[in-house]
């Protein structure tokens, strides 16, 4: 049985492919984009394409395949074009993931731009709300991920994720996706033991950690609340150690998916390194 560790797998040449670059790399979960990340219309997912990718998921033994919205999507940009095609390209990522099998997707909660916070809030929890209606086939969860905060995006705190699931009509199809460079440069200083837990006890405060569903696993550039979002290889950066070896050891979170989004190297080596090294950290 594989466990619950994984990385974010290119689709080149075909969503199925990505299940097996996982495979070779020796992941137990899968994160990819259901299309190109860079563009707003992607290709619409095929009965074929349908087939193969359920076909090489069920044989592939992962226990999970999550997808990663694209980053050209901001759902608290005021009404107009940018907003419109946000709407209309996560309706896209809400339906192809219903019929590729996938129930969750991660999401950066986006920019409130020259609007106050609360607004870009409350655009986002509106968003959904209309999303949800008009795609009730997609019966998983909507994962908020914990953000950097640079700029205007929304997502720094704790408090904002919770404001996002608080205001929402269906609170029960979001779960959070807590990346592990970005809470580190938002303030959340998980390098020591006693840090680590008091985040972890303010999360489940404010949040909750039945929520929790997801990681991604970074090492960050960047220092303490830096609000600088830039990955790294495990132990390489400013976290180090230690956060890993945390959530790696903490049984509740023995079952959560943990995804890496680390540099991949020449030739995608890099993804089988860092998967040992948390590994390795496992106590006996």
């Amino acid at each position: 049985m594989k466990d619950y560790l994984g990385a974010h797998m290119s689709i080149a040449g075909g969503l199925h492919l990505a299940i097996d670059r996982a495979v070779a790399a020796g992941c137990g979960v899968l994160q990819l984009f259901t299309r190109n990340a860079n563009q707003w219309r992607g290709k619409p997912v095929s009965e074929a394409d349908t087939a193969l990718f359920k076909e090489k998921f069920s044989a592939s033994g992962l226990q999970e395949i999550i997808s990663h919205d694209i980053y050209l999507i901001n759902l608290a940009a005021p009404p107009g074009e940018t907003r419109d095609k946000s709407l209309a390209a996560f309706r896209d990522e809400l339906e192809s993931c219903a019929r590729l099998g996938i129930a969750k997707v991660v999401m950066h909660p986006g920019s409130h731009l020259a609007e106050a916070p609360q607004v870009g809030l409350a655009r986002v929890t509106e968003a959904f709300d209309q999303l949800f209606g008009e795609v009730p086939q997609f019966e998983g969860k909507v994962m908020l991920e914990t953000t950097a905060g640079q700029g205007t995006n929304l997502g720094r705190t704790f408090e904002e994720l919770q404001a996002i699931i608080a205001g929402s009509r269906y609170p029960e199809k979001f779960a959070v996706c807590f990346d592990t460079c970005h809470t580190f440069a938002a303030g959340y200083d998980t390098a020591s033991e006693k840090g680590y837990q008091t985040t972890m006890e303010s999360f489940d405060r404010i949040i909750g950690l039945g929520r929790l569903e997801c990681f991604h696993f970074n090492d960050s550039k960047k220092g303490l609340g830096s609000r600088v979002d830039r990955h790294e290889h495990i132990g390489q950066g400013a976290l180090g150690l230690n956060p890993f070896r945390f959530i790696m050891n903490d049984a509740r979170f023995s079952r959560v998916p943990k995804i890496l989004e680390t540099p991949k190297g020449d030739n995608d080596e890099m993804d089988a390194v860092n998967l040992g090294i948390l590994r390795g950290l496992v106590n006996p």
